[in-house]
């Protein structure tokens, strides 16, 4: 089975503000690193529950996740545009 993407609501809130063209390239970037959860990322730090936050910079987003190998998502916190 594959992972899968899931958004938090603040994901979702800047997908929302993105140009058609630029929330298909996120998604994509999306799905690639849900076919990757063993990715490694360009940085990881701690969420104030303890928790391990991956940040990993595709294309001109960043995005922040994390993976549930138990429910195989991966859980996307953040994402913020690096251009």
């Amino acid at each position: 089975m594959r992972y899968r993407p899931v958004f938090s609501d603040s994901a979702v809130e800047f997908l929302a503000t993105l140009p058609r063209r630029r929330q298909r390239r996120l998604l994509d970037r999306a799905q690639e690193l849900a076919s990757d959860p063993l990715l490694v990322p360009d940085i990881k730090l701690m969420d104030d529950e303890g928790r391990e936050i991956s940040h990993v910079l595709a294309d001109d987003f960043l995005f922040s996740f994390w993976p549930d190998h138990a429910m195989k998502v991966v859980m996307i916190v953040g994402i913020e545009d690096s251009s």
